[in-house]
């Protein structure tokens, strides 16, 4: 299978495409077939050496990703060979194939296609966190999201109207908004 590679510590353009041998599921894995991964701001600072953890070389970056189960570990019980699912991979998902966790393994709704799966989990995962178990944001106050034209800032804006604020959405410039 093909992967981008993180061969030592240092720029994007460092990275290198080659093909490697495809990962085998542990017992409490599955085998996902990338279809879409997400591109984040840990992803440059794994590769730069910057990151709380540093994944030994080589390794690939991304960490989430969308695809279509093809393995299921024996232990792994909710999803099965065919499903369409989106992944917390930590790493690996620059990459053709990937073995995940199963507790890090979702079901994607039919509706949801692999680009949007594949970039949902940090950018919504994190700014619900914000709002809800850091914000505490409760129906009614203001929430004011700077940067709201990114990914991230667009899920706080969507996520705070679904809890009830009255959201008020700031970018750089008018066109981002």
């Amino acid at each position: 299978m093909k992967a981008v590679l993180c061969k030592a510590f240092g720029p994007a353009e460092s990275l290198v495409l080659e093909d490697v041998a495809s990962p085998v599921a542990k017992k409490n894995e599955i085998l996902l077939d990338v279809h879409a991964a997400g591109v984040n701001f840990p992803d440059t600072l794994i590769i730069e050496g910057k990151y709380q953890f540093k994944p030994p070389f080589p390794f690939s970056p991304g960490g989430e990703a969308a695809g279509v189960v093809s393995a299921v570990g024996e232990k792994v019980s909710h999803l099965k060979i065919g499903d369409r699912v989106m992944a917390l991979t930590g790493w690996g998902s620059f990459a053709e194939e990937v073995a995940v966790p199963g507790y890090n393994v979702l079901p994607i709704p039919p509706s949801m296609d692999f680009n949007t799966a594949a970039a949902f989990s940090m950018t919504y995962g994190t700014s619900m966190h914000a709002l809800k178990q850091r914000g505490n944001l409760l129906p009614g106050e203001t929430l004011l999201v700077l940067g709201a034209s990114g990914g991230v800032g667009l899920a706080a804006v969507e996520i705070g109207k679904a809890m009830g604020a009255r959201v008020i959405a700031a970018a750089s410039s008018a066109e981002k908004l």
